[in-house]
């Protein structure tokens, strides 16, 4: 017990000094003068309508979440589903990713369902999200290549192949996934811990095939697409209401939400860092925008987002903790 707690204090520690340093990259050279009047001159009527947005957004992520749960649970509440996201919302500014699992907690605690299934849910609801938005990334960047091409080959593929032979990496990732898979199904029967291991992946796929008894499945997509309308509203607000990104247009908008979502992917608590400095640097890169304004656009759209999920999550945390 006291060597697990101590590995999750040093993966903390880790992914926290990670954000530090990403913190330090992007505003190194910002001249706080400057940031504090650009800050003053933004629009803040536009960052308010964001963040409703945003809450909008979270309404949403449970409707398609509770249309999961239902031929599981057929008593699956909405506002369990919704006090489940915006708790683990709040929960990754704790521990990056750790959200996913606290929001299974909150619909195992309010339902008949076990945590596997529900965690099954999860991994096909988040695995679809990553999807949609790789999806999206690649149309935006094919379609406007020379635009938003550079960026990704330059600035991160790039980057990473001379430090790595990405092909061999992805293929060795892949082959040893692949055998660990192997020997837990050839070990199953005969050794405890695969067993239990093949346990979790069957209450896994039973989660995750959910989605082939849902009732108008149709909806499932709709709710995704009106999410992602709704990402892509709040980022077009944020542009909207930073003046020194005026001559940014719907399309620019989408592809800083694209992109804010690859920082938010990193292991850092909260996307803080990672998120800054990928939007900044995206900024500097394809529009010519210096870093140290740029970094004032992702502060906004960072803390706007911040505080929302903070806000929301304190909100359904006492629901849950004293109304229920």
């Amino acid at each position: 017990m006291f060597i697990e707690r101590l590995k999750k204090i040093f993966r903390y520690i880790l992914s926290a000094s990670l954000a530090v340093v990403l913190l330090w990259f992007s505003f190194r050279d910002v001249e706080w003068a400057d940031f504090w009047e650009s800050l003053k001159a933004c629009r803040w009527e536009f960052i308010v309508l964001s963040m409703l947005a945003g809450t909008f957004a979270f309404f949403l992520r449970a409707l398609r979440w509770r249309q999961l749960l239902l031929p599981i649970d057929p008593e699956t509440s909405l506002i369990t589903t919704f006090n489940g996201v915006n708790i683990g919302n709040i929960s990754n500014f704790v521990f990056p990713r750790i959200g996913e699992f606290v929001r299974c907690g909150v619909i195992t605690r309010r339902t008949t369902v076990t945590y596997d299934k529900v965690l099954g849910t999860v991994v096909l609801e988040r695995g679809w999200e990553l999807l949609v938005m790789l999806m999206m990334l690649a149309v935006v960047v094919v379609a406007g290549f020379r635009r938003f091409g550079t960026f990704f080959i330059d600035q991160i593929w790039m980057p990473m192949s001379r430090k790595f032979n990405m092909w061999w990496v992805m293929t060795i990732v892949l082959a040893l996934t692949a055998g660990m898979l192997y020997l837990i199904w050839r070990y199953r029967e005969s050794n405890a811990f695969c067993g239990k291991v093949w346990g979790i992946f069957r209450g896994l796929a039973q989660g995750f095939s959910s989605c082939l008894h849902m009732e108008r499945k149709w909806m499932f997509f709709a709710y995704t697409a009106f999410i992602w309308l709704t990402y892509w509203f709040m980022s077009a607000c944020t542009v909207w209401a930073a003046p020194f990104l005026s001559g940014l247009d719907l399309v620019d908008a989408l592809f800083l939400s694209l992109a804010g979502g690859l920082g938010f992917a990193v292991p850092v608590p909260g996307g803080i860092g990672a998120f800054h400095f990928i939007i900044s640097l995206a900024l500097s890169t394809i529009y010519g925008v210096p870093m140290e304004t740029g970094i004032i656009y992702a502060t906004i759209s960072h803390t706007s987002q911040a505080i929302t999920q903070i806000f929301c999550g304190l909100c359904s945390y006492l629901y849950e903790a004293v109304v229920r």
